[in-house]
């Protein structure tokens, strides 16, 4: 069993082509032909995948079942996390009926909860922006009440993560959608829960067309790698087994 992870699939299957990520360069024409060749090159019905965000630009539940028709249809279960784009989310329960409903069986939704995936837990939330000054913020937003909020979801995640950890003692992997840390500004609240619970890997997206980043940094003694699906030539990362 191998564990992977991809951030920002961005599909717009039941939106049209109005919202398609093609105009965003040369990386992004064909990308969900390329991502599910890549995807079905390396991934095994076995596997795991973990997917931190921005699945869909669907705007409700019944506009993204293409879209999660499509990840349901490929090898491995998928570990999903929201994102900012997101806003076909709705509910655990109501999500779980959905896919009922639908005969989506592979997916799982990995919000505010935690993971035992073979040598590993995983767990992981939104998050929220790295720093209050980006242009990117909605206007009139509250930072610190947003930040605060998610914070707590993290915590939850978190604590059901050292719950987990403390019957079977594997190692916690944290998933945001939302860099804690970027360009040397961290949002602080997100970086104390992660050295708080001792998390020493986190994963996030949502930083698009920054090809020339590291695949990995440190920062406060954690690693931190940037996943999004353009950043990784729509290959999904793989975790475990690490790579030599």
């Amino acid at each position: 069993m191998a564990l992977y992870t991809i951030a920002d699939l961005h599909l717009s299957l039941g939106v049209g082509k109005d919202k398609s990520m093609d105009v965003f360069g040369r990386r992004w024409q064909g990308y969900v032909e390329k991502l599910e060749k890549n995807w079905r090159a390396i991934v095994e019905p076995e596997d795991a995948v973990v997917l931190p965000g921005d699945i869909s630009w669907a705007l409700g539940i019944d506009e993204a079942r293409e879209d999660l028709k499509f990840i349901d249809a490929l090898p491995g279960t998928k570990y999903i996390g929201k994102g900012n784009h997101d806003f076909w989310w709705s509910t655990l329960k109501k999500l779980n009926e959905f896919f009922d409903a639908n005969g989506i069986t592979t997916i799982r939704i990995l919000y505010n909860c935690a993971f035992e995936v073979e040598d590993y837990i995983i767990c992981g939330t939104r998050g929220w922006f790295y720093d209050d000054t980006l242009s990117g913020i909605p206007e009139n937003t509250d930072f610190d009440k947003l930040v605060n909020r998610e914070a707590q979801r993290l915590k939850l995640s978190l604590d059901a993560a050292k719950a987990l950890q403390e019957k079977c003692g594997k190692p916690i992997l944290c998933f945001l959608h939302f860099p804690p840390v970027w360009n040397g500004t961290a949002c602080e609240p997100f970086i104390a829960l992660l050295r708080e619970y001792g998390i020493q890997k986190c994963y996030f997206g949502h930083i698009h067309g920054a090809y020339d980043a590291p695949p990995c940094f440190e920062h406060e003694g954690i690693s931190f790698a940037l996943v999004a699906a353009d950043y990784l030539n729509f290959i999904p990362r793989v975790i475990f087994p690490p790579e030599v």
